[in-house]
């Protein structure tokens, strides 16, 4: 008897509060998250939601700008803020196995919590071991750098991805806070870092591998993953 299809995704919320060492506040990208669950939901897919500590999970306020209707009814869900933002699961309260993709949204306090995150990279290489999908878009791609396949290879080395680019950084006027580029790191993996213009919609594929360059590239990467997914 063969098995049923995996129907959940899991999406990665960063638990950072503030860049860095300053005073300036920083959290989750509010349309990263949300844009991407509504068309994995309507698509049929159940939806949890990890964060590196578990629990609290912040916006950033700066997001906050970059709302419509649409994210607005979806960030005003019980379901979203309870089990997003306030109770999100901690590495160790998730089975990778019961996962068909893992998804890293961004905001800049990713730069902060993900890229260290052993248990978080154990979980997305057992889910890509898995025959599952990593996926992430904009900063959420520092999740991704550091991951390492049983063979001790980087996820990312020889693969097409994007994120957000050294100059949307420079433009976003936070170059001189975060401690690296994504950009840059991606490319000391072995990477090839795709990109587009600033600040447009832009998403890439390579195998099991999805990513998007900026915010406004959520929706892009959920309909390559729901496509992917239907096959």
């Amino acid at each position: 008897m063969q098995s049923k299809p995996l129907k959940k995704i899991l999406i990665v919320l960063t638990n950072t509060t503030r860049y860095g060492n300053t005073t300036d506040p920083t959290g989750l990208w509010l349309g990263e998250a949300t844009e991407f669950a509504l068309i994995l939901q309507q698509a049929g897919y159940q939806i949890d939601y990890v964060s590196p500590k578990g629990g609290f999970v912040p916006l950033d306020p700066r997001s906050m700008k970059y709302t419509d209707s649409e994210i607005m009814a979806f960030y005003e869900t019980a379901d979203f803020q309870q089990r997003a933002l306030t109770h999100s699961l901690a590495p160790t309260q998730v089975d990778p196995a019961d996962y068909a993709a893992i998804y890293y949204a961004g905001g800049h306090g990713v730069m902060w919590d993900f890229p260290d995150n052993k248990p978080l990279q154990s979980l997305a290489a057992s889910i890509y071991a898995n025959g599952g999908y990593v996926t992430a878009v904009c900063h959420g791609i520092a999740g991704l750098l550091n991951i390492q396949t049983a063979s001790g290879e980087y996820l990312i080395a020889n693969r097409n991805v994007t994120g957000f680019t050294k100059s949307e950084e420079i433009l976003a006027g936070k170059q001189s806070v975060v401690s690296f580029f994504n950009q840059a790191v991606a490319e000391q993996r072995g990477a090839t870092f795709l990109k587009r213009r600033a600040y447009k919609e832009y998403a890439v594929q390579d195998g099991h591998l999805i990513t998007g360059q900026n915010p406004f590239s959520a929706k892009a990467v959920a309909r390559l993953l729901v496509q992917n997914l239907a096959k």
